[in-house]
């Protein structure tokens, strides 16, 4: 750790003397902005944003290391004296040179000095020099935001602090004063039909007597307005017809406004003029059902009238009117509505079933209506897909997987989806070339049904509830899997009944009505040949107890582990010379129950619901949040059948539903994470979840494939997946899972070149078991000590933004990891020979 500490300072201090190296005598190299606030340092991104004149990127930033500005003094400003004078001036260099390259190769050598050199200056960044004129842009640049702010009195200097070491800091002083208040606001309306509804939409205004001046209160004002009128039937009202004058001469620091809106322009060939604003209402509403460029000269021939609604078909009719209908909420006679258009286009696109749905209105000057046209260009019905994979890992040497999916849309006229997928995978084991077997020896075989149909899918009327706008679906899902030579060889069939919805652009919502999983293990003789290092520990202590010679083993013969199985029986049954208090009869003792957990079948039988809320507006925004919450519950409807039946329970006093114990469980997860854009490619990011599953009633553990588990890319990166924990148990599982998980992760991201980011994190957290049926005390979750096993993990990470994904590389170091013993968990392994690398895609959250 000190070796590594001492080589990043001996790094900085290099180059933390080469800062200046290409600022000239009489420049300074601008290294601080500072605003002070009425006496106070402001940080505030949006204000120090103002600065025109920025410091070198790094300058100001978490170490205050310039990378850029480093490798930009790398280059030669003269490269073409110094090739000259250093090379091509010495006839000598020359004749040996080409001596030993031919003319070509000399010319290229010659290029690529000069080319490196230009690379360095396009990678870096030139040095920031003080311009006072800049600084005296921004110092108005100051007034006028403080201004737009309410402090229209404010004051605003500058000083610059230059050293002999051309170095500048510049210090902007603000003094606010004494802040505007709004007063009075007085309406001049001239189109009447606007003015009757002004007593309506003022209710709500942005602008109130008594509270602070804001520009940018007044432009909300005028998109609020905007919006409430073009949603009230003025087809033609625009923002441009509204404005504000504000008087404060002689208010006493009191703000007096004026809110004009104007009547409409109508500009002609030669002349405009100027009429009141009119309301417009919806006189028909007309779909287009199959307008593409194949048919644009093709006469309409099949025309459909249902409800108030006008469908028109080129050729037949392919979809029941009331699904397309449904999708519109343009409504006849009600006042034209920018919503109501919007939904639509949103609905009419999350159907997935048309190319760029066009809504166009129509004016009918006659009677002040409109005529909703829409035009649909259906998508192709089927859409055929592949996929072909070839794979290794540390089962198999080589494995081919071949996946087909068939989409058809549309499939019941009712603007459903019909997705039909299926795999098939065949792969050679490592040790299959040792049998005499086919080479081949394991395969893997899979398909799914999915069925999506746009509204919910249930014999009540939800409408009331889920209104029609928030895009509501229903998913049916089926699929099934089959492996063979793979860990247990499972086969798995679940279905799947969910609704989704959307309230806002922020919110989704999925409601899994039930969903069914069963799980079958076909080779559980096979456990200790997946599990080995369980098998290990257990050859171990049977050799060290002589339960079997040091030559022998529990594996006899070779892929056979039945002498594991009788060993564990014999210990259990007090048949060894191992007593219950014995480490050596728990570890045993663990590895049973592990065993048995692992080994069942499940048949799992659960209703769930997701909420989300991500506050991020697109791909750009570094300033956000998003919320999950989930909820689920296992086995409530089938332990209450089973009860109503009468039932008989089995040996274990647990019902069982086809020869199956059934999970019966309540999980929830709470996942948070909060980004902090601090500017200049600058993000700081945060991560908090928590999660816990408790088996009650019809089971004492959790299923596997529902437990929780630790480390891996995007968990904490100074552990590998699986891992981490239970707690403070320094266990040897191929993979640690238990039902209660708490995660932390912080990350400070930012710009070095280009596309180039890096990244600093901390990663903390741990798994425990908590109410089931495991007893080992360090792998448990007792109370609040039982925080002390919480594992940390930093580090530090490259990322390369390729636009459409970020390629990550990361390395963790073992902060504090609580399987060490007590006293000597901080910093153990804490070097790169025990750091964790890891590779992924896009940022770990």
């Amino acid at each position: 750790m000190c070796k590594l500490l001492l080589f990043f300072s001996i790094v900085l201090l290099l180059f933390s003397c080469n800062v200046v190296k290409r600022v000239k005598a009489d420049e300074h190299l601008i290294t601080k902005n500072t605003i002070l606030e009425d006496g106070k340092v402001n940080k505030e991104e949006r204000i120090n944003n103002i600065i025109i004149q920025k410091t070198n990127l790094g300058m100001d930033g978490f170490f205050g290391f310039p990378l850029r500005l480093h490798v930009y003094n790398l280059a030669r400003p003269n490269i073409d004296s110094i090739i000259n004078a250093n090379i091509l001036s010495d006839s000598t260099k020359v004749k040996r040179k080409i001596g030993l390259l031919s003319k070509k190769q000399f010319d290229r050598y010659i290029q690529s000095k000069r080319n490196f050199n230009s690379w360095l200056k396009r990678t870096g960044e030139a040095p920031r020099i003080l311009d006072e004129s800049k600084t005296k842009k921004t110092v108005n640049y100051l007034r006028n935001y403080y201004n737009s702010r309410g402090w229209l009195k404010n004051e605003v200097e500058y000083t610059i602090e230059r050293d002999s070491n051309k170095r500048a800091k510049v210090t902007y002083k603000v003094t606010k004063n004494q802040p505007f208040i709004l007063d009075s606001i007085k309406p001049f309306i001239s189109s009447p039909a606007i003015d009757s509804l002004y007593s309506r939409f003022s209710k709500k205004s942005l602008l109130k007597k008594g509270e602070q001046y804001d520009v940018a209160n007044y432009e909300n004002e005028r998109e609020r307005i905007t919006n409430y009128l073009r949603n009230n039937g003025f087809y033609y009202f625009g923002q441009e017809y509204i404005s504000f004058i504000t008087d404060t001469i002689g208010t006493n620091s009191k703000v007096n406004t004026e809110l004009i809106i104007a009547n409409r322009s109508i500009r002609g060939e030669d002349s405009t003029t100027t009429v009141p604003f009119k309301t417009y209402k919806i006189k028909e509403i007309n779909i287009f059902t199959d307008n593409n460029f194949e048919n644009q000269f093709k006469a309409i021939s099949d025309t459909t009238i249902f409800k108030d609604y006008n469908l028109y078909s080129k050729e037949k009719l392919k979809f029941r009117p009331k699904a397309l209908t449904d999708a519109v909420f343009i409504n006849k006679g009600d006042k034209y509505s920018d919503l109501a258009r919007s939904r639509t286009s949103r609905y009419l696109n999350d159907l997935q079933m048309f190319r760029y749905p066009r809504i166009i209105y129509q004016e009918n000057e006659a009677d002040t209506t409109l005529t909703a046209n829409i035009f649909l260009e259906p998508r192709k019905k089927y859409q055929l897909s592949f996929d072909l994979d070839v794979s290794q890992s540390n089962i198999q040497k080589v494995g081919f997987s071949f996946g087909t999916g068939l989409k058809i849309r549309n499939v019941f006229r009712g603007a459903e989806t019909l997705e039909l997928s299926g795999i098939a995978a065949i792969g050679a084991s490592e040790d299959g070339a040792d049998t005499e077997d086919t080479f081949f020896d394991i395969n893997e075989f899979g398909g799914n049904i999915r069925l999506t149909i746009p509204r919910l899918f249930t014999p009540f009327k939800t409408d009331s509830i889920i209104p029609k706008y928030m895009s509501p679906s229903t998913a049916i899902n089926i699929s099934t899997t089959s492996q063979q030579n793979i860990g247990l060889d499972k086969q798995t069939l679940s279905g799947l009944l969910s609704y989704n919805w959307f309230p806002s652009k922020a919110v989704t919502n999925t409601l899994e009505f039930f969903n069914v999983q069963f799980v079958k293990n076909l080779n559980t003789s096979n456990y200790f040949g997946v599990y080995s290092n369980s098998f290990r520990r257990l050859d171990n202590i049977a050799r060290d107890i002589g339960y079997i010679d040091s030559d022998e083993s529990l594996e006899n013969p070779s892929n056979s582990f039945g002498p594991a199985d009788t060993f564990i029986n014999d210990v259990l049954s007090g048949n060894t010379s191992l007593t219950s208090g014995d480490d050596d009869f728990i570890a045993v003792n663990n590895i049973d129950e592990r065993k048995q957990r692992l080994t069942e079948n499940n048949l799992i039988f659960s209703t769930s619901f997701d909420y989300k809320k991500d506050k991020r507006t697109n791909i750009f925004d570094n300033d956000f949040s998003i919320f999950k919450w989930r909820v689920e519950l296992a086995g409530n409807f089938l332990s209450t059948l089973s009860e109503a039946l009468g039932s008989t329970e089995n040996e274990n006093g647990n019902y069982e539903v086809f020869g199956v114990a059934f999970s019966q469980y309540f999980k929830t997860e709470i996942d948070y994470v909060k980004y902090f854009d601090l500017g200049r490619n600058n993000v700081f990011a945060f991560r908090s979840y928590a999660g816990i599953a408790i088996p009650y009633g019809n089971s004492n553990s959790i299923p596997f494939a529902e437990s929780f588990f630790a480390g891996g890319p995007n968990d904490n990166r100074a552990w590998t997946a699986y891992n981490l924990g239970p707690g403070s148990s320094n266990t040897t599982n191929e993979f640690n899972e238990a039902n209660f998980k708490i995660h932390l992760s912080a990350e400070q991201r930012f710009g070095l070149f280009g596309d180039l980011r890096g990244a600093l994190f901390v990663d903390a957290g741990n798994i425990w078991n908590v109410l089931d049926n495991v007893e080992e005390d360090a792998a448990t979750f007792t109370n609040v000590d039982s925080l002390k096993d919480i594992a940390v993990g930093s580090g530090f990470g490259l990322r390369y933004d390729f636009n459409f994904f970020v390629l990550r590389f990361d390395i963790g170091f073992k902060t504090y990891d609580p399987s060490q013993n007590e006293g000597e968990r901080w910093f153990k392994d804490y070097n790169f020979r025990n750091a964790v690398y890891n590779i992924g895609i896009n940022y770990p959250f």
